[in-house]
């Protein structure tokens, strides 16, 4: 180990700047900054608090910023991310029960208890625990498919609420790629039972927009969700129609990349009627389908119109709702980082900085552990007015 990873940064930039034998002044010129401030930032009585300062010292002295910060050049995170990923890949690869591989000395769960495992997986999700969840998938995916062959009719539930999660957590880990595999299984096991289909639909549409797949996220989504919905509205039963409503929800989002306004808010707005009879407060199919559930997709739907200043009105009047505290962890955080790019849309880096923070405060991994909250963090952390704690918290992530 190099001896300047074990000292603070202004010790750090000294050593650099020693090493590409420059002097405090010369050092100082090529930055603009005075031969002061050089000297109090290496003595530690200046803290460097920017992101954007970071980069120019390291700039200065032809180094990685991540080097300066005393890191690897790739963030221990990434690492982590990436070994994640492929535990999943490698618990989806095992095909034990057709291939008739032993199952070794683990028992074949009983359905009931089956299902109180992965009812506590969706949990674990929904507070946006997604360590913990890839910590349990490989032995949740194996028990399950065991139970499921022991018992095709009554496991067939937990298999696919076992493979909707899956896909989920791996498209929040950015590897939509891999997400095709559970996804495509969740579909195959639900073929029969239209309900199971429609939930399984949902993780389709995420896996669909976030492949890029827009178009045909659209009528996947459409097809779905008419093939649920009830003939008229008002006898539809709630779990259905939060389904019916999901899947619409998903069609407008996937309607916007088009940046086909009229027939967003007819989706939208269609969603909204199924909403009015459900409510807020229900989770249905782990769904967290309601009128506030509509009304952040509003946003998001906006945000990919290029609509920034109508993202942050409904934003904000949203998050006011009584439904917003009745969102889960990971709807409500997944939603502040929509807003966020809100705010960024509207040239407002300090609100985006702010709602960063609400959202690392609700479910931190949503910013440390998603690629996407990763990003926009880094992109907020470098402009000038950006929070110092989000900059701290940029710096300690080794991002920006």
């Amino acid at each position: 180990m190099d001896s300047s990873e074990r000292l603070p940064v202004g010790r750090r930039v000294a050593y650099w700047r020693g090493r590409r034998k420059l002097s405090q002044q010369v050092f100082a010129d090529r930055l603009g900054k005075s031969k002061s401030w050089v000297d109090k930032v290496e003595r530690g009585v200046r803290s460097l608090d920017k992101v954007s300062t970071l980069h120019e010292v390291a700039t200065v002295l032809r180094i990685d910023t991540a080097v300066l910060l005393g890191r690897d050049a790739q963030p221990a995170e990434v690492i982590e991310r990436t070994a994640e990923v492929e535990r999943i890949r490698g618990a989806l690869s095992r095909y034990e029960i057709p291939l008739g591989r032993p199952a070794g000395s683990r028992p074949v769960l009983p359905v009931v208890q089956m299902a109180r495992q992965v009812a506590y997986a969706w949990t674990t999700f929904q507070h946006a625990q997604y360590p913990r969840v890839v910590d349990r998938l490989p032995d949740l995916l194996a028990d399950v498919e065991r139970t499921h062959a022991a018992d095709p009719v009554a496991g067939r539930v937990p298999l696919v609420e076992a493979y909707r999660i899956t896909a989920s957590l791996l498209v929040k880990l950015g590897a939509p790629d891999l997400a095709w595999l559970p996804v495509d299984r969740a579909m195959n096991a639900a073929m029969g039972d239209r309900v199971l289909v429609a939930a399984a639909a949902v993780q389709l549409g995420q896996v669909l927009r976030a492949s890029g797949q827009v178009r045909v996220a659209k009528s996947a989504m459409l097809a779905a969700a008419y093939r649920i919905a009830p003939s008229v509205i008002e006898f539809g039963l709630p779990p259905e129609l939060s389904l019916c409503g999901t899947l619409l929800l998903q069609a407008a989002l996937a309607t916007a990349r088009h940046g086909e306004d009229a027939a967003v808010a007819e989706l939208l707005d269609e969603a909204a009627a199924f909403a009015a009879r459900v409510g807020d407060r229900h989770d249905h199919h782990r769904t967290g389908f309601g009128p506030t559930a509509v009304e952040l997709a509003r946003v998001a739907a906006a945000v990919e119109l290029g609509d920034g200043a109508n993202a942050t009105a409904w934003h904000e009047k949203a998050t006011t709702r009584d439904g917003w505290r009745w969102l889960t962890a990971e709807h409500r955080a997944a939603h502040l980082l929509d807003a966020a790019r809100a705010y960024l849309q509207t040239d407002d880096p300090i609100s985006a900085g702010r709602v960063l923070m609400e959202a690392d405060r609700i479910a931190p991994a949503e910013i440390r552990h998603r690629p996407a909250g990763r990003d926009l963090l880094a992109h907020v952390a470098r402009d000038p007015t950006a929070p110092t704690t989000l900059i701290h918290l940029a710096a300690a992530l080794g991002v920006g």
